[in-house]
This record gives C-alpha cells, sequence and structure tokens, in this order.
C-alpha cells in the first residue's frame, strides 16, 4: 500500500523534529560533554538522512537508525553516568553499544530489532536511575520518554494517536532527547 500524502508529512515532521531537537542539542553540549554532542549529532544525521531526497531509501534509514540507537544513545547515556561519577557503568554502556555495532552485521533483522530495543531500554532505566539518585527531574522525563519510545516500538498497532507508530516514537524520542539536553545541562550546573 502506498504511504498517503499526510503520512508522507508526518513522516517527514517527525524526522525534522528529531533531527532540530538533536542537532540543537548537539551543537549546545559540545563544549561542555563532546560524547553526548556526538550522540545527539549521530541522532540528527540519521533523521536527516531520511528527509534528504536520494538518501533516505529503507537501508539508509535503517543503518542510520541502528547506528543511532547503539553508539548514539550509549554516548549519551556514557556522559550521564560520567559526569555522576558512576564511570564503570558509563563504560560499559559505552562498551557494550560499541560490541553490538561492530556484530550488527551477525545479527539477523529480528537479532537488531531485539538487540536495538535491549539498548534503548537499558539507557533509558540507567539514566531514569541516576536521574532519581540526582532528583535531576529533566533526567527522569528524558528516561521515562526513552524508555516509552522504546515500548511503542514493541507495540502491534500500525498506528497510535491517529499517526503510524514511528512517527510517534520519533515525536517521543524527540521529546526525550530534548529532555536530556537540559539534564545534562542542569548536572553540569550542579558540579559547577
Amino acid at each position: 500500500m502506498a504511504p498517503t500524502p499526510w503520512g508522507e508529512w508526518s513522516m517527514a515532521l517527525s524526522h525534522l523534529a528529531l533531527g532540530v531537537v538533536s542537532l540543537h542539542a548537539a551543537l549546545s553540549t559540545a563544549q561542555a560533554s563532546r560524547g553526548a554532542a556526538a550522540g545527539f549529532l549521530l541522532q540528527a544525521v540519521a533523521a536527516a538522512t531520511m528527509l534528504v531526497p536520494g538518501l533516505g531509501s529503507d537501508e539508509d534509514g535503517l543503518a542510520g537508525a541502528w547506528v543511532a540507537t547503539v553508539i548514539g544513545l550509549p554516548l549519551l547515556a556514557f556522559d550521564f553516568h560520567w559526569v555522576n561519577g558512576d564511570r564503570s557503568s558509563a563504560n560499559l554502556l559505552l562498551g557494550g553499544g560499541m560490541v553490538l555495532a561492530v556484530a550488527g552485521d551477525h545479527l539477523g533483522a529480528e537479532g537488531r530489532s531485539v538487540a536495538g530495543q535491549a539498548v534503548v531500554l537499558v539507557v533509558a532505566v540507567t539514566i531514569l536511575i541516576v536521574a532519581v539518585f540526582t532528583t535531576n527531574t529533566y533526567g527522569m522525563w528524558g528516561g521515562l520518554m526513552l524508555g516509552a519510545a522504546g515500548l511503542l516500538g514493541r507495540l502491534e498497532e500500525d498506528r497510535l494517536l491517529l499517526l503510524p507508530k514511528e512517527d510517534v516514537c520519533r515525536w517521543v524520542l524527540a521529546a526525550g532527547s530534548w529532555a536530556y539536553h537540559r539534564a545534562l545541562h542542569t548536572q553540569r550546573l550542579q558540579w559547577e
């Protein structure tokens, strides 16, 4: 079934929102946090590839989403844990993401899907735990939003809130990225 014009607009707007939020977060965190900036930048580039004519093939989109998930999200978690003094968890999350990125070609489509969902949920839960213990409200919201995006992606429904499920997930991920950006800014201010 061919996508409807509204479906194409919905997809473009959700990619644009995620890309703009992620690019803004990358630029504003670049001086203080290179790891988080790189994670946000990977999300922005993955979203942008879907907006540029000729680059937005399904294969490119899946590859971009895979990299943004297994490397970009652990980079965000790495920095959040590092700033809060949890260096072992930071290194473990980043190392696990790098191993998955290398092993991605050896996993089937279902294996990559499960691994991607696991990364999303592990990153969301670990940041949520750190945010609760440090009373970082933005971090709590970011963890909840990222966890919600991961769980919404596993639903069997094709549409949520009258929008395609993938678009809703991108909107939720954009909100979570904004919250993480604010959480990192808040943490940095507390440590200065």
